[in-house]
């Protein structure tokens, strides 16, 4: 299916293309041509520098963009420590456990906004060596202040909406999000949350290192899976004022601080660059398949990757796993029992997951780490071992996700203990109906 059907309808405008360097004004003239630094930019505006990577880069991972604003965004108060509703997470200790888990949906919070909502599941790694990745959870009921702004100096926000729409207001533009898309925030982008259908919830993957990319499609040739062309980029849209007193929130090294403003952050007249926010609808999705025999690698799924310095090792990989034709032949087709060097944490965004028909729920998840097995349940099993093998389409209705990575995943106190969703018999549920079938008195063969 080459679009999703969305409840809600698409309100804003966007440029089009993953990477590509991209330009906007919402004045025309704004934009100065020629240079990205004249000695008076044109309406008195300010000329700012966005960096998502090193000034020296290579050319072809480099992230940069160039903000012509009423006030550059180091005008501000000085920062000062603050603490959100339920952030505790954050600065909880890590715990280490090579136990499958898996969680029931997480319940939302209609007090709390966007910042107020997140929560910390699990993490590896270290934001302030720009390390690995953390995966939160939001559940909020309410919109956030007007004049209130939210930014991530840990990483890049990869946010998986699986209820409700939000509508995010950056400094580069505007994005309405509804479920089956996704969204990509950078590290240091301001932004704020409105809910204009009411509460919301999903999943979040912070990308402590690195940034993320399109896979390389190697002899699938091209095109398929998720094409350059079917990402969204804001447009310049801007807000003048500089009367209103702002508050901007930031997450620093998973603490939060706040600033006072004179002015609204949001006031970026028109831009330059290839450091952005993007959306991408997960029905564009290009699902590639075997027409033969055998189970592919989920690999195959995989919708964006940020790569670590060993060649085709991740420290993330955001997979979907898509409605779908199965015409493998003489294949068990659910995914296989396997271990994995990679931990593996699991949503579902809608539907049922042909690999687990029970106990996973939408807005729940699970977390397989590093070398813990796992697999289809005993039901499944059961069932695709002694199907017909006629063509059949899965996942219909159905979008479950991925968030693979290089790395051991912790698990934060409010994750195993305070969000009391953990299914303690998720184990045993899952497998424990499996039965040998193995004949024990089947001669060795000895030559």
């Amino acid at each position: 299916m080459p679009v999703t059907k969305f409840q809600v309808a698409e309100k804003y405008d966007y440029l089009h293309g993953f990477g590509s360097y991209h330009e906007s004004e919402a004045v025309k003239g704004a934009l100065p041509v020629g240079a990205t630094s004249p000695q008076k930019p044109a309406y008195g505006l300010y000329a700012e520098k966005f960096s998502g990577t090193a000034f020296t880069a290579p050319r072809g991972e480099n992230l940069q963009s160039w903000l012509y604003r009423i006030l550059p965004s180091a005008a501000h108060k000085p920062f000062e420590p603050i603490k959100r509703l339920g952030n505790t997470s954050f600065s909880q200790p890590l715990h280490h456990i090579p136990n499958q888990l898996r969680w029931d949906p997480f319940n939302t919070n209609v007090n709390a906004d966007w910042t107020d909502s997140l929560h910390l599941v699990c993490s590896a790694g270290n934001p302030c060596m720009k390390q690995g990745l953390g995966i939160l959870i939001y559940a909020a009921g309410k919109s956030m202040e007007t004049n209130e702004a939210f930014s991530s100096a840990d990483g890049d926000f990869l946010i998986v909406p699986q209820q409700g729409v939000l509508d995010i207001q950056t400094e580069l533009g505007r994005l309405l999000v509804r479920p089956r898309e996704i969204c990509v925030i950078p590290r240091g982008t301001r932004y704020r949350v409105s809910l204009p259908g009411g509460s919301v919830r999903g999943y979040i993957l912070e990308l402590y290192q690195g940034h993320f990319q399109l896979p390389e499609l190697g002899p699938i040739g091209s095109q398929g899976l998720a094409n350059s062309r079917d990402f969204q980029i804001p447009v310049a849209d801007y807000t003048a004022d500089t009367e209103t007193e702002w508050h901007h929130i930031t997450k620093f090294n998973g603490e939060f601080f706040t600033a006072k403003h004179n002015h609204t952050p949001f006031d970026v007249v028109a831009w330059h660059g290839t450091y952005y926010p993007y959306k991408y609808d997960l029905g564009r999705y290009n699902t590639i398949g075997t027409v033969s025999y055998d189970h592919p690698d989920p690999s195959i799924f995989t919708v964006l990757t940020a790569p670590s310095d060993h060649q085709g090792t991740a420290v993330a990989d955001f997979v979907i796993f898509p409605p779908r034709w199965l015409v493998a032949e003489d294949t068990f087709r659910p995914p296989e029992f396997h271990r994995n060097t990679m931990s593996e944490f699991m949503g579902l965004i809608d539907g049922i997951y042909d690999g687990k028909e029970r106990g996973f729920s939408p807005a729940g998840a699970s977390l397989h780490n590093i070398m813990s097995g796992h697999g289809p349940d005993a039901e499944v099993h059961e069932k695709a071992s002694n199907e017909d093998l006629k063509p059949v389409k899965v996942g219909d209705g159905s979008m479950a996700f991925m968030f693979e990575s290089c790395f051991m995943m912790g698990v934060t106190d409010w994750g195993l203990h305070e969000c009391k969703k953990v299914q303690p018999d998720y184990s045993d549920n899952a497998w424990g109906a499996l039965k040998p079938s193995f004949d024990l008195a089947v001669d060795r063969k000895t030559e």
